[in-house]
């Protein structure tokens, strides 16, 4: 692309302390060190996990180091790669992945879990295997959230992070994949493993939850209780599959005894999908308490104690969900081409496109409930 082995200056939404919006600067992009991969980025969904730790540092969330390029859901096409790169090659068509995949590890190796331990800590360190990021502005270091940052228009990510896809691919669309869609999709189908005839619960109809709906229906359930406090979503989420839609407000008792009484003693399977834990108690009080199986799928740092030795024993399960189970490269790719057959949906969670100039507009759409996906279009 005559930028090979060149620094790329490009536009980037730079986060230069918490707690305040990001502006857009320009950035300078090293060229890759060996097994990592630059890529130009097409297109980034906004995840309110990147609102999350811009907004709540140091309030129950971890501090992160600042200046700091956020952004973790994106596509794109690879630039340039570098050293011992052998599983892309600069033209492909990408989703770097927040999370690694080596298939070497003895976690890549145990098809009980999709973690892996390849440059796990420096990734949550927001930096690359050596210790540092390829992206500096005004002279500075700007570090990459979970090593990846897909708020500017060029990154670097380490090989292990990069799932090449169909070339037909539409950009815009499956940076979903990344993160929200995929992480609420796999946790119906891999983690829950939910059984076709059964009732199940969603608490939190934003795009997480609206995939776990569909993950539902997809596995067969033959009710899907949506729960949400925003009125609004009780249309959309039927268009995923919601048979059921309730809205805590509308109720004088708690939401986990409302939904023991419309399904005569507990769903089946339950999903927390928004990052609180009074509704992750909530959701799992609403699990059948001979069998229930309930999945946290939210994410928080809040350690407080969700049940106790006496809510497990009658035989209630407790589940938690990363990424929806995929083992992240070689899965991604095979929910793209389940999106290209239609067998996913992916164009209805994006109700709003726009330039990487209005990220916090974004933000600001998903936190009053306006939007289910905002994209950023480089």
């Amino acid at each position: 692309m005559g930028t090979e082995n060149k620094v790329i200056k490009c536009k980037a939404a730079v986060a230069w302390e918490p707690g305040k919006p990001v502006s857009v600067e320009e950035v300078e992009v090293a060229p890759p060190k060996e097994h990592e991969v630059r890529i130009k980025i097409a297109a980034s969904g906004v995840c309110h996990t990147d609102f999350t730790y811009l907004y709540d540092c140091g309030k129950g969330v971890q501090t992160l180091p600042f200046p700091l390029i956020l952004g973790h859901e994106g596509s794109g096409v690879v630039e340039s790669v570098g050293p011992g790169v052998t599983t892309v090659q600069p033209g492909d068509k990408v989703i770097p992945v927040l999370l690694p995949h080596c298939n070497e590890c003895v976690l890549c190796l145990n098809p009980k879990t999709n973690l892996c331990t390849k440059n796990w800590e420096k990734l949550q360190q927001c930096v690359q295997a050596d210790g540092t990021s390829r992206i500096t502005c005004k002279g500075q270091q700007v570090y990459q959230f979970d090593g990846v940052s897909t708020f500017s228009e060029y990154t670097v990510v380490p090989e292990y992070n990069v799932a090449k896809i169909h070339q037909d691919a539409a950009l815009e669309k499956v940076c979903l994949l990344g993160c929200g869609v995929a992480g609420g999709y796999g946790a119906a189908l891999n983690v829950a493993k939910v059984e076709r005839g059964t009732a199940c619960a969603v608490f939190g109809l934003g795009a997480v939850g609206l995939a776990t709906v569909m993950g539902c229906k997809a596995a067969g359930a033959s009710r899907i209780i949506g729960v949400d406090i925003n009125a609004e979503k009780r249309e959309v989420a039927k268009t995923f599959g919601v048979t059921d839609f309730v809205n805590p407000n509308d109720h004088n008792k708690p939401i986990q005894e409302v939904l023991m009484e419309m399904t005569g003693g507990g769903v089946d399977y339950s999903f927390e999908c928004v990052g609180n834990v009074t509704l992750m108690r909530a959701a799992f009080e609403s699990s059948n308490p001979t069998c229930g199986v309930c999945v946290i799928v939210g994410w928080t740092e809040n350690n407080l104690m969700l049940v106790g030795p006496k809510d497990l024993v009658m035989g209630r399960t407790l589940k938690g969900s990363f990424l929806g189970g995929w083992k992240s490269v070689c899965s991604v790719p095979k929910l793209v081409e389940d999106y290209l057959s239609g067998r996913i949906m992916l164009d209805e969670f994006v109700t709003h496109t726009l330039p990487l100039e209005e990220v916090n507009h974004a933000f600001d759409l998903m936190t009053k409930g306006k939007s289910i996906r905002s994209v950023i279009k480089m």
